[in-house]
């Protein structure tokens, strides 16, 4: 194991969206989650949560934060099949990067794509005081993918908050912090990926998480979530929340 996090910016982040550094970077990451096996453990966790979901004619509203160019939610829609063809989907990044052939792609599947473009911390600036009731809560799922490993300390703690007070399910796969996946990240240049990518890959390791450092910054409101913390395949690292509809007894 990686005895402790170590957040540090990654190049991605600091380069113009046009950059061909940094779209060619966005094409490596695609080629990383086949090789990861991202999107079949999202696919996982998003079925399980449509399982315990009540029947509902409305449609499902979901959220990602950190969506990036929205292919991989794209995926993710494409396996889902059928059944998930009822959904208002939020692309949220502070760059806008979804192209028009990727929402008329959503459209296909039935589900409806709109993009936020706003950074989280801003995002969470605004929504981190929402009710938490289920009647009233703006999301029944939040997801995130290699994302929260970006942040530490007091703005992990804002973001995590925000999500818990305005969803009823919440979902993170991230990288997992342990020496398999980091000798794995310094091995990623015999797929093709470039220098940006090679680097962000080590980095995104070392501030990764393992055992359970996000239920433990969760901010648990006494029985109102039920949490899941686990490794997944060889390099990733998840983490569910689940808010639990609490029987009124008599008074």
């Amino acid at each position: 194991m990686i005895a402790a996090r170590i957040v540090t910016p990654e190049a991605l982040d600091g380069l113009a969206e046009d950059d061909p550094a940094a779209m060619r970077s966005r094409c490596d990451l695609q080629r990383l989650h086949r090789v990861m096996g991202t999107r079949s453990t999202i696919v996982r966790a998003l079925r399980e949560i449509n399982a315990s979901r009540q029947e509902s004619s409305r449609p499902l509203r979901i959220l990602e934060l950190g969506a990036g160019d929205g292919s991989l939610m794209l995926g993710v829609a494409r396996a889902l099949g059928p059944t998930w063809s009822n959904v208002e989907l939020t692309l949220l990044d502070r760059q806008n990067l979804v192209d028009a052939p990727t929402f008329a792609r959503y459209a296909e599947l039935g589900w409806t794509a709109i993009t936020e473009i706003v950074d989280v911390l801003d995002w969470a600036a605004r929504g981190n005081g929402a009710p938490t009731d289920n009647a009233t809560t703006s999301w029944d799922l939040i997801v995130t993918n290699l994302f929260l490993h970006h942040f530490e300390g007091t703005e992990l703690a804002v973001v995590l908050s925000a999500a818990a007070a305005s969803s009823k399910y919440f979902f993170a796969c991230e990288p997992r912090r342990a020496w398999l996946a980091l000798a794995g990240s310094r091995l990623i240049g015999v797929i093709g990926v470039n220098a940006v990518t090679r680097g962000d890959a080590v980095l995104s390791v070392r501030a990764g998480f393992r055992d359970k450092e996000l239920t433990k910054l969760w901010p648990i409101r006494g029985r109102d979530w039920k949490l899941g913390e686990y490794p997944s395949g060889l390099f990733s690292h998840c983490f569910r929340a689940q808010r639990i509809k609490l029987e009124c007894g008599p008074e």
